[in-house]
């Protein structure tokens, strides 16, 4: 199931390439993004943990807010942590697409909500039988806490409108 809409929000494209997003925003995006991604990382390090491709991918997409890395190489990132995921349990495979979704972000900010939304499967998919729920909720609230007040609006708009192209992992 893609988690891009057919119809791209112009509030998540890049003033450069003809939408609204400064800049700012945009590294505002990838900053939460990556706390995501790192929120769930254990799930991953506890399956795999000699395999440092998703904790990496997250440095990446963080050097990339930073200007030390292009935006072409943050998206090549987003492959390798990806890849990490092949093969494995639901949480430790949810929490590295996780992370590459969140490297991506350099490249189409609307990944953010793959990030986001991957977290939230990763947790729920850690937790007991009978808890998926009450996990889901638990990291969708955590991530909304930790949302800057600058882009909070439009992520929480985000979320409402794509909840259902991302598992609905976003509903109340």
């Amino acid at each position: 199931m893609p988690i891009l809409p057919a119809e791209r929000d112009p509030r998540l494209i890049t003033v450069r390439r003809g939408g609204t997003l400064t800049d700012e925003h945009h590294r505002l995006l990838a900053e939460w993004a990556a706390q995501c991604a790192e929120h769930v990382l254990p799930l991953f390090e506890l399956e795999q943990p000699g395999d440092t491709r998703p904790r990496d991918a997250i440095e990446v997409g963080r050097m990339w807010i930073r200007g030390e890395r292009t935006m072409r190489e943050a998206h090549r990132t987003a492959f390798v942590a990806n890849a990490a995921g092949r093969g494995l349990p639901d949480p430790a495979k949810f929490a590295a697409l996780s992370a590459g979704q969140a490297v991506a972000v350099a490249h189409v900010a609307a990944h953010e909500l793959g990030a986001a939304a991957y977290a939230i499967r990763a947790e729920a998919a850690a937790a007991s039988e009978g808890e998926s729920e009450s996990a889901r909720i638990r990291e969708r609230d955590w991530q909304r806490d930790r949302l800057p007040g600058e882009i909070r609006d439009l992520v929480l708009d985000d979320q409402r409108l794509r909840s259902a192209i991302c598992w609905n992992a976003f509903d109340d």
